[in-house]
């Protein structure tokens, strides 16, 4: 059942379609439903474009992620929406890029100038290094849908067995949130065809990320911020245990797939990002 985007309260219809009250291709035919609940539209989004879906999911609005993944990508059954199919393909293809792109800029101690960080991996041919990489990408994506699934999801769960959260029925639901949430992983692929020196700003676009993943697993879960953040916490975590496993057992234990510094180094490049946005609010709200 589709609910209102303002204040959850379910509705029966989001719109209500006259007919003869003119061109049916204008939509001027078609009214929106008011809450009964906050007297505001159910929901705005069913008239706006693809372009302002995005800009808010970008911005982080919560009616966005109630439209999206409560009235919009829902199927019966639990079944994926084909445009979520398609996204998960593209977000996948463009990790596999991005992680290949970044593994070969980083420097370690045992690579000496002139040679590569790939190592032997770099002397086979370029659909065999392709593949591994694909391997890879997949299966740290897996161990990060797969481990997020299994907490929300599973009778097993420790968050279910200790009462931190209710058990969510939908698991495919949860990976559309996920991948949902992850749209914004397609920005870093700008930073990688025009290279300039802006390691505080791809780093920020990664946290960007984990911050749209709490809040659409916050969204559809109904949980606290807190609960959000451990399956966030515990998705990345397993991610980086099974990206980490796939680089050993090829060799390439000395590199690291998922960033190019420490996790400190991106807390004080988050800060300072924090610190240049507050400034410049202040230098607008004077000006």
């Amino acid at each position: 059942m589709p609910i209102c985007i303002e204040c959850r309260h379910p509705v029966k219809t989001l719109w209500t379609q006259y007919s003869g009250a003119g061109d049916q291709s204008s939509g001027h035919n078609i009214r929106l439903t008011v809450c009964r609940q906050c007297g505001r539209f159910c929901d705005k989004y069913v008239e706006h474009d693809f372009v302002v879906l995005f800009i808010d999911l970008v911005l982080i609005k919560p009616q966005v992620y109630r439209h999206l993944l409560h009235n919009t990508l829902m199927r019966d059954g639990d079944r994926f929406d084909p445009s979520i199919i398609r996204l998960g393909i593209l977000l996948l293809l463009f990790d596999v890029y991005l992680t290949w792109a970044r593994i070969e800029k980083q420097t370690t101690p045992a690579t000496l100038p002139g040679e590569s960080n790939l190592g032997t991996l770099a002397q086979q041919p370029i659909v065999l290094q392709y593949l591994f990489f694909l391997i890879l990408c997949t299966l740290s994506t897996m161990a990060f849908h797969l481990s997020i699934r299994f907490l929300t999801s599973s009778p097993l769960s420790p968050l279910y067995s200790l009462g931190i959260m209710a058990r969510h029925a939908r698991p495919n639901s949860v990976s559309t949130a996920l991948l949902v949430s992850s749209s914004t992983k397609l920005f870093p692929i700008l930073m990688v065809i025009w290279e300039y020196d802006v390691p505080a700003a791809a780093r920020s676009l990664g946290w960007a990320v984990v911050a749209n993943n709490v809040e659409a697993l916050r969204i559809l879960l109904d949980c606290k911020y807190y609960t959000a953040c451990i399956l966030a916490v515990a998705g990345a975590a397993s991610r980086w245990a099974v990206g980490r496993l796939v680089l050993m057992a090829a060799g390439l234990g000395n590199v690291d797939s998922i960033s190019e510094s420490s996790v400190a180094a991106d807390g004080k490049a988050l800060w300072a990002l924090l610190i240049f946005v507050k400034e410049w609010a202040g230098r607008i709200a004077m000006g």
